[in-house]
């Protein structure tokens, strides 16, 4: 719910406009309090008397008129939280760069309160390196982005650019503002999806690891006000636009890329699957079907988990996963002392709902001190709660 929350929504020139309607529908019947700026261009999709209307509040659009002076300053500091959907390319432009012309942008350069971005554009503006570039620039001052979808277009093309759903806004906003931001000063470092061994340039061996369970937990810490880096292996999800994630493909490149960020990090969270073995002598050109056996010879791939054992201060948590198909606890409690991590999150393959490739996950977390704690099936992203309710409520943080 949203009782007596302070939401400010800002809405520039997209056809997206009109599913603002809905989003204050949503917000208002869930007990906030909307006020809407637009811009100029905004009005030739959706009229402000809709919006009045519906937030119960004037709609804004000028700095000042013949009798009355709009006080950004007062707007910024009044919002719990400052959305402006949809974003376009232009105002995401000037977002980037500082460009203050209309009343949206002086609300937006003097705003105290959390900023959200929900872009809306054809694709080809979306892909376009400029575009990109703004992206990381006002994600690189602190603002949320959240997803563009795929789908049908306002130019008629089907492409990435759809602005997010007024559901899923809804959902976001809530749960922002309904989250508690107990990591806010924390660096938080996550490993996820699987790593692929080169066999030839064009087979590999790999797992069926999908990260969604990482995933979940890097936006969780995200949430809850962590500065998030996601080692991520090569997976189909897509991850939240403010989570810095390093791309890799190897078990190599996922050692070298936690090593190198982990010094930074307060808490680690390795929950990757990554290949215990890789292949000595990968071809360098696809091999070609000739003999009727094919061997190949693995060797050990560097323990990541281990390193960052040895590597941990005592400032560091490092949290250990532990996928198991038998002697489940038992091997989970030795990685644990072995690897000299503070806890293992241990889930097992015969646990209907669980494992790779599932949206749920069922889960038993011991703790270096002895401590275990099982929790019931639910969604990955109500398991990544746990598990970060776990490592917060400890006497190691």
């Amino acid at each position: 719910m949203l009782n007596n929350k302070k939401i400010l929504i800002g809405i520039t020139g997209s056809i997206a406009a009109y599913k603002i309607i809905l989003l204050v529908r949503l917000l208002i019947k869930a007990g906030a309090d909307v006020k809407i700026i637009m811009t100029a261009a905004a009005a030739d999709f959706v009229t402000p008397l809709t919006l009045s209307t519906l937030s119960k509040n004037e709609v804004l659009m000028d700095l000042s008129t013949e009798n009355n002076w709009a006080n950004h300053v007062a707007l910024g500091r009044w919002a719990d939280v400052f959305l402006i959907a949809p974003l376009t390319c232009n105002s995401l432009a000037k977002m980037a760069n500082g460009i203050c012309d209309n009343l949206l942008l002086a609300v937006y350069l003097s705003a105290t309160c959390p900023v959200v971005v929900a872009p809306a554009m054809d694709e080809d503006m979306w892909l376009h390196p400029t575009c990109k570039k703004n992206i990381e620039a006002i994600k690189g001052y602190g603002n949320f982005i959240l997803h563009v979808h795929e789908g049908e277009l306002a130019s008629g093309l089907n492409g990435a650019g759809r602005m997010s759903e007024p559901e899923e806004i809804s959902v976001w906003i809530s749960n922002f503002l309904n989250t508690k931001k107990d990591l806010s000063d924390k660096n938080i470092l996550i490993s996820a999806g699987p790593t692929y061994e080169a066999i030839d340039p064009v087979r590999f061996i790999g797992n069926r690891s999908s990260g969604k369970m990482g995933i979940a937990l890097a936006e969780a810490c995200l949430r809850r006000g962590a500065k998030v880096t996601l080692i991520l292996g090569p997976v189909k999800e897509k991850v939240a636009e403010n989570i810095s994630v390093v791309n890799v493909t190897s078990a190599a490149e996922m050692y070298e890329a936690c090593v190198i960020n982990f010094p930074k990090t307060d808490i680690a969270i390795m929950c990757a699957a990554v290949a215990d073995y890789t292949i000595a002598n990968p071809a360098e050109q696809k091999i070609k079907k000739k003999e009727d056996n094919l061997e190949l010879t693995l060797i050990k791939t560097k323990d990541i988990l281990k390193e960052l054992g040895n590597l941990k201060t005592q400032k560091q948590i490092l949290v250990g996963f532990a996928l198991e198909t038998n002697d489940a606890e038992a091997n989970a409690l030795k990685k644990l002392t072995e690897k000299k991590a503070d806890f293992i999150v241990l889930n097992s393959l015969l646990d209907a709902g669980a494992g790779f490739e599932q949206d749920s996950n069922k889960i038993t977390i011991f703790d270096k001190a002895g401590n275990k704690k099982s929790f019931e099936t639910k969604a990955k992203s109500a398991v990544a709660e746990d598990i970060l309710n776990t490592i917060i409520k400890s006497d190691y943080v």
